[in-house]
Formats: C-alpha cells, structure tokens, sequence
C-alpha cells in the first residue's frame, strides 16, 4: 500500500497558489531596517512576487498541486 502525499505545512502558511497555478511568495527584507528604505521600495516590496526556475517544481510537490 502506497503512503499518502502530505502538504507541507511550513510550505503551505508562506506560499499562495493563484487560479492559474502560479506560486507567489512574500517579498524578504520587509521585517527590519525599514527605516533605511525609501517609501516607494516599501510599496514594491509589500506585493507578492511569482517564484520562478527551478523551485517552481519542488514546491508543487510539497504544496500537493501535481
């Protein structure tokens, strides 16, 4: 008998799946030290960004999306 596929739970609390089956993840560098940047790099940063190359694949897997 086969075991079943888990969801990663650390994976799944920081990572968004869209409609299309994208990934998207927090931007870094928004947790301190925010002083230093200007307001328009704040602005940018607070967006969600795609995750792109080789990840994409392993992070499927462990979200349990094909």
């Amino acid at each position: 008998m086969k075991n079943k596929q888990r969801t990663h739970k650390g994976a799944a609390k920081r990572f968004k799946v869209t409609g299309s089956g994208k990934i998207l993840h927090r931007s870094p560098t928004m947790r301190h030290l925010m002083q230093a940047k200007t307001k328009g790099q704040i602005r940018k940063l607070k967006l969600m960004k795609e995750v792109k190359g080789k990840n994409v694949k392993k992070l499927k897997k462990m979200l349990g999306i094909g």
